[in-house]
């Protein structure tokens, strides 16, 4: 990062801070639509006063239902002008598991394209006219420590659970050196929305001045990939562990003008880290770790020729600023800035995850992240598991319980239970749901209907019929007994 750069701890007026100091810099760019900082600003302006006539401000969640586009990216920046938190919301999601969030939420409008369905009233910004000269909007008084968005992510008793992030949990992180941004960067936008993921490609690029291109399309593969850094000059990109690995097995060579990649979310491929680094030795490779509770990332490491070969793994690094990582009986818990506020509308839940504890006699509040971790002799940071079921697959956060609820709701399931499946270095690439039905249903009925209610990634890629689920003396699911039970069908 530029060492004359300013650094804001609120989202927004980090934002028009590079606004003012170069606004016909191009902002964010979507095929041929591009947006500079001043009509970014200035189109953010005026949906904020017409979101605050609505209701939108301090205190409050608004929702967001809109594809990606430099009109999204404004909507959201009016959305935290008026004070409020957003929740960006995937379109492609069942509408019934919207229709949950927005219960959760208690918002009194949704900013969408299209109106049929929604429990209430939506406000479509692509019907607004922006004029040529906006008032600015007013300040409000937020404080860095108040909500900036809400993340959803899959929760173990079937619905879905939105962490509440604040603003200093996503500019806490641009002032750190573990990766470049600032002016002159171009970064991809190819996290899913309702990701943090979104934050870090979005305003990791906004406010500090850097450039954020859409990519064009439904998927993001290597050839276009290699059509962005020779049409829009991208240099940074994030992937997701299992597209990095796709990328690098696919079309190695993709990576070429890059100038760095950030990459995890899951367990890393020690050979795909490998054969990155053989391509491209001068492109930096950082791995990045860190649950949506803390905030788009919780460690870094740039990635060395010998990191593949560790004994304990490709390292997770260390922390990031105003971060800290504590190792409490093996499991990795966080503290810092970048810590969430909780659980959107369940203090219980975050009593249970969000604590204080005792550390060099200090009290500090910690999350627990359900990971297990070691520091080497170095002190860095390496991943050894979980300590509950909860798997992550293509980048996606999976409660298993999430799906097992769902599928025990459909008529003719009688008992049900999921396991993840592996491949041969232990990476979980799809889970299998194994359920009793009776005789009114078949294994394709059941993923029809799950498909009717749950995010694509959480649909099983199996439903396993079986004759009953296994018990364990205690009366709960067997889940040795069940993999013996899946290993046995094949595939």
């Amino acid at each position: 990062m530029p060492s004359d750069d300013w650094n804001t701890a609120l989202i927004h007026e980090a934002f028009s801070h590079r606004a003012a100091r170069d606004p016909e810099a191009v902002a964010v760019r979507h095929g041929a639509e591009r947006f500079t900082y001043r009509r970014l600003e200035s189109t953010a302006d005026h949906y904020a006063a017409r979101l605050a006539g609505l209701g939108a401000g301090r205190g409050r969640v608004v929702p967001v239902l809109l594809e990606k586009s430099p009109t999204l990216v404004a909507a959201l920046l009016a959305v935290l002008k008026t004070g409020a938190a957003y929740a960006a919301l995937d379109p492609r999601w069942p509408r019934a598991r919207v229709a949950g969030i927005l219960d959760q939420i208690r918002a009194p409008f949704v900013i969408a394209e299209d109106t049929p369905d929604h429990p209430v009233p939506a406000w479509n910004p692509f019907h607004e006219t922006v004029p040529a000269v906006v008032d600015p909007a007013p300040r409000v008084g937020v404080t860095p420590g108040e909500a900036a968005s809400v993340f959803f992510t899959s929760g173990s008793g079937g619905v879905p659970k939105g962490v509440i992030s604040p603003h200093r949990g996503t500019t806490r992180l641009f002032p750190g050196d573990f990766a470049d941004f600032g002016p002159g960067r171009v970064m991809a936008q190819t996290s899913p929305v309702a990701w943090d993921g979104f934050s870090l490609e979005v305003w990791g690029m906004l406010t500090t001045g850097g450039r954020c291109v859409i990519p064009e399309g439904t998927y993001f593969m290597p050839d276009r990939l290699r059509r962005m850094v020779t049409e829009d000059g991208l240099d940074t990109l994030f992937l997701t562990t299992s597209l990095f690995n796709l990328f690098v097995a696919e079309d190695p060579e993709c990576f070429t003008g890059l100038r760095q990649v950030l990459t995890g979310g899951e367990r890393a491929s020690a050979t795909a880290f490998a054969a990155f680094l053989r391509t491209h030795p001068g492109v930096a490779l950082i791995h990045c770790y860190g649950p949506a509770e803390a905030t788009v990332f919780t460690t870094t490491h740039r990635v060395t020729a010998s990191d593949p070969a560790h004994p304990l793994g490709v390292p997770l690094g260390t922390a990031v600023p105003e971060t800290a990582v504590h190792l409490l009986d093996g499991e990795i818990c966080v503290s810092g800035s970048g810590l969430g506020i909780g659980y959107l509308a369940d203090p219980e839940l975050t009593a249970r995850r969000f604590g204080t504890v005792t550390i060099a006699g200090e009290p500090v509040r910690i999350y627990r992240t359900g990971d297990l971790g070691v520091r080497d002799h170095s002190g860095t940071l390496h991943f050894r598991g979980r300590v509950d079921r909860q798997v992550k697959i293509a980048g996606h956060r999976i409660e298993p319980g999430d799906v097992e609820d769902a599928a025990a709701r459909v008529p003719g399931v009688e008992a049900c239970a999921v396991l993840p499946e592996s491949d041969d270095t232990g990476r979980h690439t799809g889970l299998v749901l194994c359920c009793v039905i009776d005789g009114s249903t078949t294994p394709a009925a059941v993923r029809r209907s799950l498909a009717d209610v749950l995010p694509r990634y959480l649909v099983p890629d199996r439903v396993l019929p079986v004759a009953a689920i296994p018990l364990n003396p205690n009366g709960k699911v067997d889940h040795v007994a069940l993999a013996h039970i899946v290993a046995a069908t094949g595939r």
